[in-house]
């Protein structure tokens, strides 16, 4: 049909404009032959035997020459030699009717699938162009945030470029932690973070080789906790793959929710195909003929747990089997070989399939905080400041904002909190933690007018009874006659609490087509289709919520609750009052989590998803308990405030037994579940004092049991370790051997001065060796580590992969426990920072670290000042310098270098340009070492700082170091502090400054500096417009030299930093001085500590600062200013408002005295820190 004269409908649909009857031209279109017309389907074919069979004939019917049939064989890929073959054949056979016949007669079932294709692709596509609809999203952490100006229409156009953004993130498996604990607790360990080594991938990528060496992956597993948006990750990538934007050599997608075929009891390949499949289409040979993709979404919500070890083997697509058995047949590749297979899963789930049967993994990324806020600020915001009050709660609330890393969290926690402002709620009253969110979300203080209290508890009755023993069995979707069973009405009033609550899903398994709601979350609260034969079932709109439910359900029934509730029958141990049934809970989560920490996670019995999940029902019903939220949850269920806040009572004291019976034991996450518990209820003063006794550094002897599990809920949620973990002076052994499953997951860990022994490198290096291990920095610096430590250290740096920075300074490794991480870094290729100053590791260990660098392509900063280094071990260093291309920074400060090993690393500066700082305090070297040094200089292009302080350079070598400046055009900072230069070898450096470009720090302390020198140096700086930072401290300039400084100061714009600190300044240079600093323009730190300033001079700055707007930092301590001279400086800060620190001390004030004037400075610029 000509595309002319039809109305495109879909992208390969048209519709036909010209009636049927109406008479057409003499003149009738060509028919298009057979093979002309099913082109496409025998180029999308998959089976070699044909292919070959086709070619065999081909040549028998002379329909090919032999050459031609060599050209075919010789093509590459598959599709290219069925192409090649179908252009071949079409030259002598235009019409295909001979390969039509030949294919009826000997491959009847493939002509038929290739009769077949267009029309099942064309349905295929339509269906789930229908099926899928675009719907207002959720963010997702693929998406961009939304601009709340964008447009209605804009909104409904898929934005390719938006759509193919990397969607997932490539890892290489489930971690232990995804394994065994619930979706909340994963997100608050590694506060939502997500995998610390993902890959993003888009869904175009997602069924690709990576390399060109790596096959097609047959078997994908893709997992997110609940409410990550898998769901509609499968919309999304069916609607891209139907609009034809991807994978176009994919023949067909087939996406099935497995908690619809989860509905029936058996269940065989080839009614599943025929199930998915359109009408009329062939199904297991479809797999195998072309390249079809099936799509498991959810493979938690089976009715029984997938079991690879006691799963029978089937390869029959006609015999029915359990759906779990078909499912892990299908996997194994027993049955439908030729489809390939994206899995969707919880963490927990995936980790059930055996890693040897999985091609790649990815994980659903979580949201990041811009696009958290970025969802908030998409509401059409009625409350001034709504956005702003929004952000700033939940930065506050570090656990919540955590939680809504999820998409369906996040959209539920906005909403909630954008009602309770428009409700008139003030910002302090806002929920904190999700329990408090949840009560405003099911119970907002609103209430629709028909809605009664009665009808309201009776629902809530129901919707909890249903959610808890739907908990305890692990299932979450129900049909119509199991929710009505429990008292349901369905479906739910508008505005009731189950409209909010409950979604209803319409599956398509066997009824074609329909509009059933796809993707999940919060914020959906009843999505209705239209079933054409396919399932219905109601399902809550997240897991969490049938958990906070469950809770609710509870404590209502346990206040009359003859017997235990955790059984449906009647027959149990009496339980009377709330204060047993909440024990028997705490037990019940407590032994439950127990069994699931020692099964196997390939285990049928399921008892590690009802051990997670009762741990969150256990938060949500101490939650409950909120004085927070008390009004709304006495009226929900109906408790007066007298006996709510008896069961409080009763849960706090239940609480502090559970949580002082902990013992000496590792800490564990039922450990840090109950501290959790306690901050649900508000209870924060252990906590907060645990938190304070952190920040300053005074936990040292006091970390009992419940110390420690506290101390690990705050590793997970306070500001205090978010970024750095500093436990430095306050762990001993037995603590770090409480708290190491807790510090898995810390990214920069302190452990400084702790007086850990080789027994605690132990424990570090299994924590090191761990698969989870999350670490990035350790520092272990000032302990008591020797050789026999840094074995169990080095051992784990041979399979970690994470840690970048290790930190050992000021420990006893020696030479052999330098040797033993140098033969482990040769291997390693994460670690890019290593401190090893203060090991006293010598001439061997450099030797050793000599060869590692020969080979290592990662370390980039090595640390090895004091550490009894002599030139020949630098000798050794400085050769593999000269191969190496990664070290930046090299620290040999401390060390006995002499001249001779200044010599080798100036002959490796030659050759290695890669290096970028070089330090060498201390290392005894004189005017032959600096000389050569300076000769590599001129030829080096890649030194950026060189440490030369205290060292014997004199004048020779200042000179030489003059010359190799006014040639150098890289070298930044040069400090030279506490050596001999004088006069004469400043001046050398001075008049060389004039020309160089390129130095900004230039350290000159401590070095006989007089005024010519000083004199020297501001002529430079009349002319120099790179240098930033002057150190002079200690040096005899008087007040000529300042003058001439300050003469310099007054044209230059570049100096921000001069450092004057005992120059023997008196008045008239202070003068001079406060006169340079009404015209500077650049000077942002003046240090001015130890001279003769006096009151004139003080009175002089104070005129100056009243006019001065770049000065940050003054210091005058030790200036003999008086009490007259602070109030000159106090009271000219009144017009100068950019000064943030100033240092008055030493200068005869008094007690008295300094308390006015700090009083004075504080109220007239407040942002000012004062030392005085």
């Amino acid at each position: 049909m000509d595309k002319h004269s039809c109305m495109p409908w879909e992208e390969d649909c048209y519709i036909d404009l010209q009636s049927t009857n109406h008479k057409t031209g003499p003149a009738k279109e060509k028919e298009v032959g057979w093979l002309q017309k099913h082109r496409r389907g025998l180029e999308c074919m998959q089976c070699t035997s044909v292919l070959e069979a086709l070619v065999s004939h081909g040549k028998k019917a002379g329909l090919l020459s032999d050459g031609d049939a060599a050209l075919v064989q010789k093509v590459g890929s598959l599709p290219d030699r069925w192409h090649s073959l179908v252009e071949l054949l079409s030259i002598k056979d235009p019409q295909g009717s001979k390969v039509q016949l030949f294919l009826i007669t000997s491959h009847p079932m493939e002509y038929q699938l290739i009769s077949q294709y267009d029309s099942v692709l064309a349905q295929q596509r339509t269906a789930l162009l229908q099926r899928f609809r675009e719907e207002a999203e959720l963010p997702t952490a693929s998406s961009p945030t939304k601009s709340p100006k964008k447009s209605p229409q804009n909104s409904r156009t898929p934005d390719p470029a938006r759509t193919l953004n990397p969607a997932l993130l490539l890892i290489e498996g489930v971690s232990d932690l995804q394994q065994r604990e619930h979706d909340f607790t994963q997100l608050s360990v590694t506060r939502g973070a997500g995998p610390l080594h993902g890959r993003p991938l888009g869904l175009d990528k997602l069924l690709q080789a990576l390399t060109r060496t790596s096959p097609t992956p047959r078997v994908c597993l893709t997992v997110g906790v609940a409410g990550s948006g898998k769901s509609r990750l499968v919309s999304r990538f069916a609607r891209l793959w139907g609009l034809g934007q991807i994978y176009q050599e994919v023949s067909l997608v087939l996406p099935v929710a497995c908690w619809e075929i989860g509905c029936c009891e058996r269940l065989s390949a080839d009614r599943l195909m025929r199930m998915l499949l359109p009408q009329g289409a062939e199904c297991v040979s479809v797999t195998t003929a072309y390249r079809t993709l099936l799509v498991f979404d959810g493979l938690e919500e089976l009715r029984s747990p997938l079991d690879f070890a006691e799963a029978p083997p089937t390869s029959d697509p006609k015999r029915e089997v359990p759906v779990a058995d078909l499912i892990t047949n299908i996997i194994r590749g027993n049955l439908l070989p030729g489809a390939m297979l994206w899995l969707l899963c919880r963490p927990g789930i995936g980790a059930r399939i055996p890693a040897g049967l999985v091609d790649r993994v990815t994980q659903v990324p979580p949201l990041t905080h811009a696009q958290i806020r970025g969802y908030v600020n998409t509401h059409p915001l009625t409350h001034t400041r709504a956005e702003q009050t929004i952000w700033h709660h939940l930065t506050s609330q570090k656990p919540l904002l955590v939680l809504c890393s999820v998409p369906a969290v996040c959209g539920v926690v906005g909403d909630t909190l954008l009602r309770a402002l428009e409700a008139g709620l003030e910002e302090r009253l806002l929920p904190h933690s999700l329990t408090e969110i949840y009560v405003h979300h099911c119970w907002p203080q609103a209430q629709e007018a028909e809605w009664s209290r009665s009808s309201a508890r009776k629902q809530l009755t129901a919707l909890g009874k249903l959610a808890f023993y739907s908990l305890l069995r692990g299932r979450h979707t129900h049909t119509d006659g199991e929710a009505r069973a429990y008292g349901l009405d369905l479906p739910p009033a508008p505005g009731t609490l189950g409209c909010r609550v409950l979604r209803r899903e319409v599956g398509v398994c066997g009824g074609g087509s329909s509009g059933g709601s796809s993707g999940g979350g919060i914020g959906n609260s009843v999505g209705v289709g239209v079933s054409g034969g396919g399932v219905c079932v109601w399902r809550f709109a997240h897991l969490s919520l049938q958990e906070f439910l469950a809770a609710v359900f509870y404590y209502a029934a346990s206040r009359r609750g003859m017997f235990d509730l955790f059984s449906e029958s009647s027959m149990s141990w009496p339980r009377l009052g709330f204060h047993n049934h909440y024990r028997a809970a705490v037990q019940r989560a407590d032994q439950s989590y127990a069994a699931a920490q020692k099964s196997d996670h390939q285990s049928q019995s399921g008892s590690h998803n009802q051990a997670s999940n009762l741990q969150l029902f256990l938060r949500f019903l101490t939650g409950l308990m909120s004085p927070a939220t008390a009004e709304l949850v006495c009226g929900a269920v109906g408790v007066s405030k007298e006996e709510h806040a008896n069961h409080r009572v009763a849960v706090l004291t239940a609480l502090q037994a559970a949580a002082g019976g902990l013992g000496g034991g590792t800490v564990s996450m039922r450990c840090v579940s109950l501290v959790a518990c306690l901050a649900e209820m508000r209870q924060s003063e252990v906590v907060r004092s645990v938190e304070e006794e952190l920040d300053g550094g005074s936990l040292r002897g006091k970390l009992n049991g419940s110390a420690c599990a506290v101390l690990a809920y705050l590793l997970q949620v306070s500001p205090v370790c978010a970024d750095d973990t500093n436990l430095s002076g306050c762990l001993g052994h037995g603590d770090l051997k409480r708290l190491l499953p807790q510090l898995l997951y810390c990214s920069r860990l302190r452990l400084e001065n702790n007086e850990f022994k080789d027994d605690a490198m132990e424990l570090l290096g299994s924590l090191l060796s761990a698969k989870d291990c999350h670490m990035q920095s350790l520092s272990l610096a000032d302990n008591l580590v020797s050789s026999k430590g840094a074995k169990p250290l080095s051992r784990a740096l041979l399979v970690n992969r994470t840690l970048t920075t290790l930190d050992l300074r000021g420990n006893t490794i020696g030479p052999k426990g330098a040797k033993s991480l140098a033969e482990a870094l040769k291997m390693n290729q994460a670690l890019v920072s290593l401190n090893l100053q203060h090991n006293h590791i010598k001439d061997d260990g450099a030797r050793a670290l000599a060869e590692l660098l020969q080979t290592n392509r990662k370390l980039t900063s090595l640390n090895l000042q004091k550490n009894d280094i002599t030139s020949e071990g630098v000798k050794r260093i400085a050769e593999s310098l000269k191969k190496n291309q990664t070290l930046q920074d090299l620290n040999m400060s401390g060390n006995q270098l002499g001249d001779a090993g200044a010599g080798a690393l100036a002959q490796a500066l030659t050759v290695n340009h890669t290096l970028t700082s070089l330090r060498l305090q201390s290392s005894s070297v004189s005017d032959r070492g600096v000389t050569a040094l300076t000769k590599a200089l001129c030829s080096n292009h890649g030194l950026i700082t060189l440490i030369l302080r205290e060292n014997s350079v004199g004048v020779e070598g200042a000179k030489a170091i003059a010359a190799a400046l006014r040639k150098n055009h890289t070298l930044q900072e040069l400090d030279l502090t506490a050596n001999l230069l004088h006069d004469e070898g400043v001046t050398a450096i001075g008049n060389a400054v004039k020309v160089n470009r390129a130095l900004t720090a230039l350290h000159l302390q401590w070095n006989f500096v007089k005024v010519n020198a000083a004199q020297a140096l501001a002529q430079s700086l009349l002319s120099n417009t790179h240098l930033q930072l002057l150190d002079l401290q200690e040096n005899t300039l008087g007040d000529d030299g300042v003058v001439s400084l300050a003469t310099a100061l007054k044209t230059n714009a570049s100096l921000c930093v001069l450092y004057l600190q005992g120059v023997s300044m008196g008045k008239a240079g202070a003068v001079a001085l406060a006169e340079a600093l009404m015209v500077n323009k650049t000077l942002h730190t003046l240090d001015l500590r130890g001279n003769s300033v006096g009151m004139v001079g003080a009175k002089a700055l104070s005129s100056a600062l009243k006019t001065n707007r770049s000065l940050r930092r003054l210091n005058l301590q030790e200036n003999a200013l008086g009490m007259d001279g602070a109030i000159f400086i106090a009271t000219a800060l009144k017009g100068n408002h950019q000064l943030t620190y100033i240092n008055l001390q030493g200068n005869g004030i008094g007690e008295s005295g300094a308390k006015v004037v700090a009083k004075h400075i504080r109220a007239e610029a407040p942002e000012c820190v004062v030392d005085i």
